[in-house]
């Protein structure tokens, strides 16, 4: 065990498959994810669909909107080394940003009488960012992997349990976040299994 031997830098096979996963990664960005599914949780529960629309985009810009501009502020300034956040010690500050804005969002779909399905929706998006600020101050959990996870959760909870036949994507998101080396197996399963978790106790409660 010489003092002097060298970590050699992990390296990521060029290729088809390498371009896949970053496409897959980019389309299921926990910011992607959460619009499209606030926005037709929102749909889904107004009485009009011009209703459903304003909670959406109301609900959207609080959720997603201002946590994500803040992430793409900190990566133009060098403090953030990329928009999916990849560094652990980097996720502290945008993830109680994003604890900051799902609160204010919460009290003010409270406030405006939001249907209770988009209200269930924003408790379970900050019961999931209190764990993933918890988890991520000493271990890199998945949050690609719990944020998909959660969103099927909801939507079968929402539509019925035919979709679990897309279950499958799942994999492939996980698979796309170990290909780039962003996460280990553990880190994607664990992710997993948060993100249906609270989808399934806090949404499924509060829906």
């Amino acid at each position: 065990m010489g003092g002097g031997a060298k970590l050699r830098p992990v390296t990521i096979r060029p290729g088809p498959g390498l371009r896949i996963a970053r496409l897959v990664t980019e389309v299921t960005a926990p910011a992607v994810l959460v619009s499209l599914l606030i926005l037709t949780v929102s749909w889904h529960s107004a009485r009009r669909p011009g209703q459903g629309l304003v909670w959406g985009l109301l609900a959207t810009l609080f959720v997603t909107g201002i946590p994500f501009a803040y992430i793409v502020g900190g990566v133009r300034r060098g403090r953030l080394t990329d928009h999916h956040v990849g560094r652990r010690e980097q996720r502290r500050a945008p993830l109680l940003v994003g604890l900051g804005s799902v609160a204010a969002a919460l009290a003010l779909l409270a406030v405006l009488g939001a249907p209770r399905p988009v209200l269930a929706l924003a408790v379970a998006g900050l019961v999931g960012l209190v764990v993933i600020v918890s988890v991520s101050h000493w271990w890199k959990i998945s949050i690609h992997s719990a944020v998909g996870a959660g969103t099927l959760v909801i939507l079968m909870l929402t539509f019925g349990t035919r979709l679990v036949v897309v279950a499958p994507l799942l994999a492939l998101v996980g698979w796309s976040r170990v290909r780039l080396r962003d996460h280990t197996v553990s880190q994607v399963l664990a992710g997993g299994v948060l993100g249906a978790l609270i989808a399934t106790v806090v949404f499924g409660a509060l829906r």
